[in-house]
């Protein structure tokens, strides 16, 4: 699928941009009425400030958002991204790390807010499975999917939420009916050129009993020091009872990338989601990731695997809302930290009063590899239950000196004992994920940005 020609002048994010994004949409007007809405929201609302908990520790002060406007048509080449590397036996970078599919069940590309490949095998067409553009689909499976389109999500909660729900553009959804297992993963690459702009937003929703594995990642942007670019999106899922998804999530901006985002699952009886986050790239990140567990018996494992250098900040602000009585959520997050970076959690555990039976438990872990750079990790607890079992903790440190004499006394450099030690650090939740090659994607890419512990 290619995007139609249009004329090269950018569109600034006013009014005139959403008359004019709607003439061009072909989705449903009930959708159009929620983007209006959120337009509407958006109109009276400012950027967040240090007032607001969630934003506290995150320094807007340089994003200026009248710098950034969509682009009629992708400037250039796209952008590839690591994974959709690999599947081309190509790299994308002097990093990029090769990831291995047999095949691949559905593919879908947007480059700066403009879809450009929507494909999906047509024996899953077959039996059912819905992949690809929103505009597409939308309009034709309303039922399906209007229940869920911008419902878990609150796009009036700040600036972003609502910015991102009135000009999301380019945006993903896969439904999968109940008792339908995909065996092969479904791809969304999410690309932008420098000063780029993206808006997309993924939906997925899980039938009874179906199972799935979706890989989304991002790409491109301008590094530190260029004009960068700007991410503004949002993803729901819904995991239907007993169904499970394996959901990945990469996040490898270019440097200069300003990237904010919220993200929610909804987990029903008896349904589980592994959910798997990477986070390497940016200049600045701002992400709300929450698991609501709505059904009884429901499971959600979240795992986070971040690395930041140079002078990047990763802010990700993690729920655990257990609503029905014997759910289980278990979270590890564990990020490294070089240069002059920063890395900041804030993770809640929320148990209502009839979520008896919990099973909550969050984990984050820094590890330290130079002394200008920063961790703050705030784990929290709210239950209103009284017969359940969660527990946090968090931990920060630096390497153990003696760890690196003791590799380098058998032969390694400085760097290679680096990379031993972090690597071992990282490799209680390489463990838990259950997709080798992505688990081994995030080992390599990890390990070509690790430079000498200072």
């Amino acid at each position: 699928m290619t995007p139609a020609a249009a004329s090269s002048a950018p569109t600034s994010f006013d009014a005139a941009a959403l008359d004019r994004l709607i003439g061009d949409s072909t989705l449903p007007g009930w959708a159009t009425d929620l983007r209006r809405a959120a337009a509407d929201r958006l109109a009276v609302l400012s950027l967040p400030d240090r007032r607001d908990e969630n934003w506290m520790r995150t320094d807007i002060r340089a994003f200026k958002p009248r710098s950034w406007s969509s682009r009629p048509v992708p400037q250039g080449p796209a952008p590839v991204g690591l994974l959709a590397a690999a599947m081309a036996g190509e790299t994308a970078t002097d990093e990029a790390t090769p990831i291995a599919f047999a095949r691949l069940g559905g593919s879908f590309v947007a480059v700066d807010s403009h879809v450009v490949r929507d494909e999906l095998d047509a024996d899953l067409a077959a039996r059912g499975v819905l992949f690809g553009a929103a505009e597409r689909l939308l309009a034709d499976h309303e039922a399906t999917f209007r229940p869920h389109w911008f419902s878990a999500i609150d796009s009036g909660c700040d600036w972003f939420a609502a910015h991102h729900a009135a000009f999301h553009a380019a945006s993903a959804v896969l439904f999968v009916p109940p008792r339908v297992r995909v065996a092969e993963p479904l791809h969304v690459l999410s690309a932008i050129g420098d000063s780029g702009v993206d808006t997309s937003h993924v939906l997925v929703v899980l039938g009874e009993g179906a199972e799935a594995t979706l890989l989304t990642e991002t790409a491109g942007g301008g590094a530190a020091g260029t004009a960068g670019g700007f991410h503004c999106g949002g993803m729901e899922i819904v995991v239907g009872p007993n169904a499970m998804l394996r959901m990945v999530n990469l996040q490898n901006w270019n440097t200069g990338v300003w990237h904010f985002a919220r993200q929610k699952a909804v987990v029903h009886a008896g349904g589980r989601l592994q959910w798997t986050l990477g986070a390497l790239g940016s200049r600045l990140s701002q992400v709300a990731q929450d698991v609501a567990l709505v059904g009884r018996g429901a499971d959600a494992q979240v795992n986070g695997v971040m690395f930041t250098e140079g002078r990047q900040q990763l802010v990700y602000n993690t729920l655990q809302h257990h609503q029905a009585p014997g759910c289980k959520s278990d979270l590890l997050y564990k990020g490294a930290l070089q240069d002059r970076s920063r890395l900041v959690w804030r993770g809640m555990i929320k148990v209502d009063k009839a979520a008896q039976k919990t099973d909550g438990y969050q984990r984050n872990d820094n590890l330290m590899l130079s002394n200008e750079a920063r961790a703050d990790s705030i784990p929290g607890l709210e239950i209103e239950a009284d017969d359940v079992r969660c527990t946090h903790g968090a931990t920060s440190g630096r390497v153990d000196a003696e760890q690196i004499f003791y590799a380098q006394a058998r032969g390694l450099s400085a760097d290679e004992a680096a990379r031993l030690v972090v690597a071992g650090f990282f490799q209680q939740v390489f463990d838990r994920i259950t997709i080798p090659p992505v688990r081994e994607a995030l080992a390599r890419a990890i390990g070509s940005r690790i430079r000498r512990i200072s």
